[in-house]
């Protein structure tokens, strides 16, 4: 059994730089002592000691320390600057327990200078950066939730229990409770209390919000209609069947692998995604909790090589137990809403976890077998219908309805076919209704239901449906659509002056890039489409371009730009800067680039581009150069020189060169996908 106890925690608030930054991008100056800068903290600079080292009991250093010389060093000093502010923390709630000291008090001691709010990879350039956003890090001076017991942070009690049995008799029963800590915030549903004291930490906090709603609506934290997902009650508590040899799957679960679903959501709704759905599920659906220690195998096996015999055998071992719940339910038509909430997991759970190198083998049921069976029950609740009716009653999205629209959609241009449900998200087009979709992944739904008319659209083109004028027509039509939906405004970068991720203009910056992966997609539809086009070549180009506005590295939300990074890649030229720009997010994000449908986002490509360079490559247009070490295929091509002959007619000049005149005999990125027998779904 797990009994699972809301209480508050602050996880890391990581302040990974982009790797690409517009020059109007603020960077805040080199200041304060070398402590404060690791820490990423505003500092007094006082003398001989800041305020926050003095009250921390740090060491406080002005002049350059030793430890400054190298990352390695700074990681480790890291460390031991942590154990001393927990140390400090302990004994501090020890002495404002003894005291009678006010609850508002201790808390914001206790999140003011957490021991957890660290980046996890130093950007040397400078030391104090933009703040990267991190999903699960808890809102300062916030109060606590009201949860089971009355202390916090959050943890999870795990009981097992042992069955000992005789010629099938049961003779003996042990059970056993441990508790550990999970990163997991409570609600921000509580107005905030005031405080006196440390007016330079209010002062800074105070501006921080300020900088990151001023002239923005404000957030709703309750968005989506989790009532079909589950029901928790106040206070939430969890008692989640669970065997002993899982515990160390369902610890790695909770640490590594559940805060890489919905980075967007996330940044919307602070901590819903475990609060309302994880929880939860796992407390009733058997099903659910399975494809969650499958996720957390598969992400165990990937990262952690000593593990791997055992985590293959847990993989397979939670793999045949869904399986088995499912099909039985399936088979019986009972359990619809926990069948669906098990077959959506499963299917976002596999874009997290995995290395591309091992999905042939991990993953034997395609993505659209469990998906096929997942729209079934959705029609069977009338999801679709719900969601139009809220056009004339109003009310949330149901959150499972949400999720099935991004799969559908994306999912669609995986298999050259219409979506699902792309009648509805026509109706909502036409309503300017909402499906949920900006708040859950990132892109406007706008954007989302045009793209699922040109997934359409392309499924007609697959199946001979329409002839090249017919096809040109729907063309031009679509794209004056997109014209009349794109905002005239500049795009920001999506921090505030104080380095707080601004969630809304974040969601305005993927929506863009998203917008012209959708014109480059629809580009590719017209008959004898060729990538070397100069409309082409632009557009990808101004692709690369808009992704200085959306943060990279291991706590950036490249994970969600998978699908149009692959649209932008497989329609890149050689010496396109695309190329180079995704180069560079893939060394920031290091092993992470890799795994997850990331990873099978880039080795698709280097796929893709080793079979349709060989051309540009022969004609001395590019050459083969690593992008990350490790990374799938080894190398992509990218141009050795700019402005260039050579690169000219990589540009769609052929005047330029007769000798390196551009062919159309590009391969098609299904057909790879296809003779390669990868399923991959890439959103």
């Amino acid at each position: 059994m797990v009994s699972a106890h809301e209480k508050k925690a602050v996880a890391p608030a990581t302040k990974d730089s982009p790797s690409t930054k517009s020059s109007k991008m603020h960077r805040r100056s080199r200041s304060g002592c070398f402590t404060c800068r690791l820490r990423r903290k505003k500092c007094d600079e006082g003398k001989p000691k800041c305020k926050a080292c003095r009250h921390l009991g740090l060491e406080c250093e002005y002049k350059r320390p030793h430890w400054w010389g190298n990352n390695e060093n700074r990681r480790k000093h890291k460390e031991l600057i942590k154990a001393v502010i927990k140390r400090t923390k302990t004994n501090e709630k020890s002495l404002a327990a003894q005291s009678q000291y006010t609850l508002g008090s201790t808390t914001r001691d206790a999140e003011e200078d957490s021991p957890d709010d660290y980046d996890t990879a130093f950007d040397p350039s400078f030391a104090t950066p933009p703040g990267m956003y991190d999903p699960y890090s808890g809102n300062l001076y916030m109060p606590p939730p009201e949860p089971c017991d009355p202390g916090y942070p959050w943890e999870v009690d795990v009981k097992t229990e042992r069955h000992t049995y005789v010629n099938d008799e049961l003779t003996r029963r042990d059970s056993t409770i441990s508790t550990f800590s999970t990163l997991v915030p409570p609600p921000a549903h509580a107005m905030l209390p005031s405080y006196t004291g440390d007016d330079w930490v209010q002062h800074d906090f105070y501006e921080s919000r300020q900088d990151s709603w001023s002239g923005e609506e404000n957030l709703d934290f309750n968005f989506f209609d989790f009532s079909a997902v589950a029901q928790p009650a106040r206070p939430q508590c969890s008692t989640v069947q669970l065997e002993d040899y899982d515990r160390p799957l369902f610890d790695h679960l909770l640490e590594d692998v559940l805060p890489l679903l919905f980075p967007v959501l996330e940044a919307n709704q602070h901590g819903s995604v475990r609060a309302d759905v994880i929880l939860p599920a796992l407390e009733n659906n058997k099903a659910y909790l399975h494809s969650c220690l499958l996720a957390a195998a598969t992400h165990l096996k990937a990262t952690q090589p000593s593990s791997s015999s055992t985590a293959e055998d847990d993989a397979m071992r939670h793999k045949l137990a869904f399986v088995s719940i499912v099909v039985e339910a399936l088979n019986n038509d009972t359990h619809h809403t926990e069948m669906l909430d098990a077959l959506l997991g499963m299917i976002a759970l596999q874009g997290c976890v995995g290395l591309a190198t091992d999905m042939e083998k991990e993953f034997q049921i395609p993505w659209h077998q469990h998906f096929q069976a997942a729209t079934d029950i959705v029609q069977k609740l009338n999801l679709p219908s719900i969601l139009e009716g809220l056009c004339q009653t109003g009310g949330h999205p149901p959150f499972n309805m949400t999720l099935t629209a991004w799969i559908d959609i994306l999912g669609a241009t995986m298999l050259g076919k219409a979506p699902k449900f792309s009648n509805t998200y026509r109706n909502l087009f036409f309503a300017s209704a909402t499906t949920g979709l900006e708040k859950l992944m990132g892109c406007n739904d706008l954007v989302m239901y045009l793209l699922s008319e040109v997934a359409c659209l392309d499924s007609l083109k697959v199946e001979g449906k329409l002839d090249d004028i017919g096809m040109c027509s729907h063309i031009t039509s679509l794209a004056q659509t997109l014209d009349q939906i794109e905002p005239s405004e500049p795009l920001q970068v999506p921090y505030s002056k104080s380095g707080a991720l601004r969630p809304k203009q974040l969601s305005k910056n993927i929506t863009a890039l998203f917008r012209k992966a959708v014109r480059v997609y629809l580009c590719s539809l017209v008959p004898d489409h060729n990538r070397h086009q100069p409309a082409t070549v632009s557009l990808v180009a101004q692709m690369a371009e808009l992704l200085q506005y959306i943060p990279s590295g291991p706590s950036g939300f490249d994970r969600c730009l998978v699908w149009p990074l692959l649209i932008g890649g497989v329609n890149s030229i050689p010496a396109s800067p695309f190329r180079r720009a995704l180069s560079e997010r893939c060394e920031l994000l290091g092993d992470a680039a890799d795994h997850g449908a990331f990873g099978r986002m880039v080795r698709l490509l280097h796929e893709v581009w080793r079979r349709n360079d060989d051309m540009a490559i022969s004609a001395g247009v590019c050459e083969a150069t690593p992008v990350t070490a490790g990374s799938p295929g080894g190398s992509i091509s990218t141009p050795i020189a700019a402005g260039t002959a050579s690169t000219g007619s990589a540009l769609g000049n052929p005047a330029s060169s007769t000798t390196t005149k551009p062919r159309n005999q590009n391969v098609h990125w299904r057909d790879v996908m296809q003779q390669n027998g990868w399923d991959f779904l890439l959103i």
